[in-house]
């Protein structure tokens, strides 16, 4: 299995993954159910150690199939660069959820700040993984760059 694989493997489980933990935050939060906001901030946690693999496959594949032909560079650059701040986004969130896990486990409530922090967090980490996504999705799929609007 080459790092193209694993990559083609991995890259949905961040977008939709934060995606998913932030639909459970918030149904968590309205409910009220603090199992349901925990369940979120695992998925984070999760989501967060599955992105750095995910990311260092992605350049590795980007060096595999940039001489191909027909590959637009200019796309693979573009998605790197937004990958690098999926990456960062998406591994603060996952240590502030970590960092809200812990301090739930010691019977304090958690400071809203925090849980400010997560959701902010995850919303920008979600739009950055659509972002991605979509820029990667490019670079193979001529379909996504067609102009339909003609």
């Amino acid at each position: 299995m080459t790092a193209v694989h694993i990559h083609l493997l991995l890259n949905h489980i961040p977008i939709l993954g934060v995606l998913f933990g932030l639909l459970l935050l918030i149904y968590g939060a309205v409910k009220k159910t603090e199992e349901i906001e925990r369940a979120g901030l695992v998925t984070f946690i999760v989501v967060a150690l599955i992105t750095v693999p995910v990311f260092f496959s992605g350049l590795r594949t980007a060096h595999l199939i940039g001489n191909l032909p027909d590959i637009p560079k200019d796309i693979i650059t573009q998605h790197q660069a937004v990958a690098q701040f999926m990456l960062l986004a998406v591994v603060l969130l996952g240590a502030v959820a970590l960092l809200s896990l812990r301090l739930s486990r010691r019977s304090q409530p958690v400071p809203q700040w925090i849980k400010t922090a997560v959701f902010v967090l995850a919303t920008i980490s979600s739009g950055l993984g659509v972002w991605t996504g979509s820029l990667g999705g490019q670079i193979r799929h001529s379909e996504v760059q067609a102009d339909f609007s003609k």
